[in-house]
């Protein structure tokens, strides 16, 4: 007497990609409730087993749905929004301001279930999430129908979803709580990367991991500069780093891991990490190739992601597939390196193992989930068959298969698509919420670009200085003299500092839209030692509010932001037309005279050669101040002996550029 089940999935070529790589042709799966009851020859599971639907695979492949190692779901609806950038300008300039403006519950919401409709037709049944509201996207994904690991982002700065980590990490905390146990959705924790948190959140998020026995998902060493970055500041590279903080204590999913060498690949394998490789966004953003091989050869558990459609830009797994073979061949000279069984089982069960999921997916085996689509492999583009290499089978759909090959998809023993046709997704309505929400963002940007100021409040952090500042510059012969001069009884010297500082200054072809200067102050400690650095944006007006007198002028106001990237990326993300560089040394006093604060800066500029300028400044708050301050300044000017010295009326930037 056969047993009884709801599906039986007969005349396919079936891919178990089990431990054994076992194929059947023609094959057959029996599949009841969610779960796979049966898989082998066709004769023998008929044999055995009774279905309330029969489906007759028509010689198309029957496999394991693929398994996208690691993406952004909801930035579906940020898909070629700016491209052909690096990826701290594309990142930090473009998208970070757009999901602030843009990123709420409605959105994410939307932009998930665009992403479930792709990756379904393109045959993906599981994928491995990380943004905000994680919550919405989890629900967005089980209505869909589709399985994932969600894991909510914490990040050191404000989010969408979090004014601060300490709120995302609560946040996330609940949404693991809530979630633990679906089904579907496996809830995870999402530290950014390391240089995006701090020791004390990846401790935190490590903790809450290892607290409900859940994965952490985190970007690992995907530039060479983030990688640098860590060598200058903590002394080591990026896996020793979050080693540190207990991270890989955690069921760590590693993405992208470009940058890392043997020694690391041995940690995270020791530490039964997971790694997602994402070969088309690696190549898009040129951030180089992962050393793929070596990671396998080394037994870590290597998954494929698409990344997120918005730097890939598709959530196409077929492609995916192709590319890490290709890259894998091309970066070590070798043919035979990364053959298409391997690819396609990184893409399957190996995928669902860095996922620290293998024991419920990515294969086709009795007790795993029915998670599985059929291939039809007969299109002009993928015939004729070979059948004398059983290898030949995976070379097809690694190869010449295409995502559009895909007709029918089940998840969790329910079947999503059915013969190209989507069952719970409404494909038309999702591409017009889309196209609205396009027009919006690309009003915003555009509205954004015409303005300087604008781009460096869209990079966060900015404040405008207090409202006027009294200042007057003068020609300096004897800086010696003068130095012995602010020693004055009537002087009294509150702070002093020694700085070398580096200044580019960015010119734009609209001059109203003022200067922007980058500065890297160098503190020197008394041993004549760099102390410190730190780095900020100043926005100049182009031209002076007022004059005060004849010498001393009343300066417009100032936008200030810290300057948290390098030169490299301001120059990429303003655009200017010409960048003029200034180098000084500075000895800054801070000083009060006839109980007024001034600040005192004796430069000696270096390059170009200007020889020595004194300022005094003193910020202000009414005309009247100003006034009173402009008389002090004047008899400062007498006391420290240069009363009638040559008076500059114009910036630094502005005597080199008249």
């Amino acid at each position: 007497m056969t047993q009884k089940v709801d599906t039986l999935l007969t005349n396919a070529i079936v891919l178990t990609m089990d431990g054994k790589m076992n194929q059947y042709d023609p094959g057959a799966v029996a599949v009841k409730d969610d779960v796979i009851v049966a898989v082998g020859p066709e004769a023998e599971i008929i044999k055995e087993y009774s279905a309330t639907e029969t489906i007759d695979c028509g010689g198309k492949v029957l496999m394991p749905g693929l398994v996208n190692a690691h993406t952004h779901v909801p930035m579906t609806l940020l898909r070629g929004l700016e491209d052909d950038l690096r990826l701290d300008v594309w990142l930090m300039g473009y998208m970070l301001p757009v999901e602030r403006e843009f990123v709420t519950p409605e959105f994410v919401r939307l932009g998930t279930l665009l992403a479930c409709a792709e990756q379904i037709r393109s045959g993906v049944t599981t994928f491995n999430d990380m943004y905000f509201f994680e919550d919405d996207i989890a629900q967005a994904t089980a209505d869909a129908g589709m399985r994932a690991v969600c894991g909510q982002s914490i990040m050191k700065y404000p989010a969408p979803d979090a004014a601060s980590f300490e709120v995302s990490l609560a946040y996330a905390r609940e949404f693991i709580k809530k979630w633990k146990g679906h089904p579907l959705i496996i809830p995870a924790i999402a530290p950014h990367a390391p240089y995006s948190t701090t020791p004390e959140i990846l401790r935190a998020c490590a903790d809450i991991a290892k607290e409900f026995d859940v994965p952490l998902h985190i970007h690992i060493s995907e530039t060479a500069f983030e990688v640098e970055t860590m060598r200058n500041e903590q002394g080591m590279p990026v896996v020793p780093y979050v080693k540190k903080q207990g991270v890989l204590e955690a069921k760590v999913i590693a993405a992208h891991c470009v940058h890392v060498d043997i020694g690391e690949i041995r940690t995270l394998k020791h530490a039964n990490a997971g790694v997602a490789h994402n070969p088309s966004s690696n190549l898009k953003l040129a951030s180089g190739f992962a050393p793929v091989q070596k990671m396998l050869e080394n037994g870590l558990n290597v998954g494929i992601g698409t990344d997120g459609p918005a730097s890939n830009n598709d959530l196409d797994m077929f492609e995916e597939v192709r590319l890490a073979s290709f890259v894998a061949k091309a970066s070590s000279n070798d043919p035979t390196v990364v053959p298409a069984a391997t690819a396609l089982l990184m893409a399957t069960r190996m995928g669902a193992q860095a996922l620290h999921m293998g024991d419920i997916t990515g294969s086709l085996e009795p007790g795993k989930r029915a998670d599985l689509i059929v291939v039809d492999t007969s299109p002009v583009h993928n015939s004729p068959r070979f059948r004398r290499n059983p290898n030949n089978a995976y070379a097809q759909l690694v190869y010449a298969s295409k995502s559009t090959d895909v007709t029918d998809v089940m998840v969790n023993g329910k079947w999503l698509m059915r013969a190209h046709e989507l069952l719970t997704l409404n494909e038309a309505d999702l591409l017009k919420q889309a196209g609205e929400v396009a027009q919006k963002i690309d009003a915003f940007l555009t509205e954004r670009e015409q303005s300087v100021l604008s781009k460096l409040i869209a990079l966060g952090g900015s404040m405008e200085q207090e409202s006027f500042e009294v200042q007057v510059k003068v020609k300096v012969t004897e800086p010696d003299q003068l130095v012995q001069e602010m020693k004055r009884t009537e002087i009294k010297i509150d702070a002093y500092k020694h700085y070398h500082q580096y200044d580019e200054y960015y010119m734009f072809e609209d001059p109203s839209q003022g200067r922007l200067r980058f500065r890297e102050d160098n503190l020197i400690n008394e041993k004549g030692d760099v102390e410190n650095v730190r780095s900020r944006l100043t926005l100049l007006g182009q031209q002076r509010e007022d004059e005060i007198g004849h010498d001393v002028l009343l300066s417009r106001s100032r936008f200030l932001a810290p300057a948290v990237h390098t030169s490299r990326f301001y120059r990429e993300y303003f655009k200017p037309i010409q960048v003029i560089l200034v180098e000084k040394d500075r000895l800054r006093w801070r000083i009060n005279y006839k109980e007024t604060e001034f600040f005192v800066n004796l430069d000696h500029m270096k390059q170009p050669d200007m020889r020595h300028f004194l300022e005094i400044k003193s910020r202000t708050w009414s005309r009247k101040d100003a006034d009173l301050k402009a008389g002090l300044v004047k008899e400062l000017l007498n006391l420290l002996g240069v009363g009638d010295a040559e008076v500059v009326t114009q910036d630094y930037i502005e005597i080199l550029t008249s």
